[in-house]
């Protein structure tokens, strides 16, 4: 049995805060302001593989309101989310993923972030993608003011029909 989940995040950017993606940090001005860490494409990634197992999304894994996920690590998220997935017996076939934000670049970070990913979700690199993209000066993306980040993950399960 095969399975798709889709995921998607945008936090806010403001001084103070470091900017991360899948836990690698970039060099920013400034960062993702959110209940854990802010780690947007770590949220959406979260999202997408808990819908594809049927198993929720992070704010009900982890709702902000329980003071234990302050300033969590959004990648020990991810891994506690996809820990749950493994127990249903699904593995990741393929995540594809985009990051929305005119600052910083993604380019220089990306194998490291793919890295990061593929570790978390116990899959191989290749099987792991992060586009980086800009909103062309539009809207508060482009202004500079938020990072947005879609994730879509295909999870397959050995030995199920349908």
């Amino acid at each position: 049995m095969i399975r798709i989940g889709l995921g998607r995040d945008l936090h806010r950017l403001v001084q103070g805060r470091r900017f991360l993606l899948a836990g690698v940090e970039l060099e920013a001005d400034r960062g993702e302001l959110g209940h854990s860490d802010g780690d947007v494409l770590a949220h959406a990634v979260t999202d997408a593989v808990l819908g594809a197992a049927g198993l929720g999304d992070i704010g009900a894994l982890f709702p902000p309101s329980d003071p234990r996920w302050k300033d969590a690590d959004s990648m020990e998220l991810l891994r506690i989310a996809f820990g749950k997935v493994k127990e249903q017996g699904w593995h990741v076939v393929n995540l594809d993923s985009v990051v929305t934000c005119e600052r910083p670049r993604l380019i220089p970070c990306r194998e490291c972030i793919r890295a990061a990913l593929a570790a978390a979700l116990e899959a191989p690199l290749e099987a792991i993608f992060v586009k980086g993209k800009t909103a062309e000066g539009l809207g508060p993306i482009g202004e500079g003011a938020a990072v947005d980040a879609e994730a879509v993950c295909l999870l397959e399960k050995q030995g199920s029909t349908n």
